[in-house]
């Protein structure tokens, strides 16, 4: 039985009924027969409040995800979940209802012996400034204050027209700008004394070898799930990524 399985990027949206029922298999499959599942942000494509869930023009599928995580914390497997940029909105009625914990970011957990440093990756990516100067707003009380004011068809709207807006300015930004700077890895493990990262976000699935301050360290970048999708599984014999 894996100690944990790590997953992230999702981005579950009803435009993609094959991967929302591909998260429905795994969590009765592999997930169900895990100790752990970490969720390290982006399950959904986008999360407009907590009462999308029993609001009577919620999301359908919204629901649905909430209680596939329910029936897997009830069958006994630890859930724990971390804000993405898309899902930053979720919170503790989302909790709740599921049976998670939410997780800060960053965190440390130990899994499968190792103490393990756990984001989602996006505050890596410091080269990246327009990005980490929306993300600045975002998450500003003043900002979700103002939007979860709003009623549930006029957040859909604007969230979408974000990332409409989103799209265009990625596509136009080289690649290397949206990928983690490796200082900013390297002073994430000095800062916690560790020696493992797992992270997403970037949607470049790897392991990556690195030193910091003389330390043999090592990175682990999950996969998005946008056509294939995987995850990483941790036992005693430690880290593997796998795909479907």
């Amino acid at each position: 039985m894996p100690a944990a399985l790590f997953i992230s990027d999702l981005h579950l949206t009803a435009e993609r009924p094959a991967i929302n029922e591909r998260f429905f298999e795994f969590l009765r499959d592999q997930a169900a027969r895990a100790e752990r599942l970490f969720i390290l942000g982006d399950l959904f494509e986008y999360w407009i409040g907590d009462d999308e869930l029993d609001a009577a023009d919620g999301d359908p599928l919204a629901g649905a995800v909430a209680q596939g995580l329910r029936d897997l914390t009830r069958h006994g497997v630890g859930v724990a979940i971390m804000h993405g940029n898309r899902d930053f909105l979720i919170g503790r009625r989302f909790c709740d209802a599921t049976g998670a914990r939410l997780l800060e970011d960053p965190a440390v957990e130990k899994v499968g012996g190792v103490r393990t440093l756990l984001m989602h990756g996006d505050t890596l990516c410091t080269d990246d400034l327009d990005y980490q100067a929306w993300r600045r707003t975002a998450r500003s009380q003043a900002w979700q204050e103002d939007f979860l004011a709003k009623d549930l068809p006029e957040r859909r709207r604007t969230l979408q027209a974000l990332r409409a807006r989103s799209q265009e300015v990625v596509g136009a930004k080289p690649a290397d700008i949206m990928d983690v700077n490796d200082d900013a890895v390297r002073e994430a493990l000095r800062t916690h004394g560790l020696t493992r990262l797992v992270h997403g976000h970037t949607h470049r699935p790897a392991r990556h070898a690195i030193e910091v301050d003389g330390r043999r360290c090592e990175r682990w970048v999950l996969p998005d799930w946008y056509e294939r999708g995987g995850y990483l599984a941790v036992d005693d014999a430690g880290p593997r990524l796998l795909a479907f």
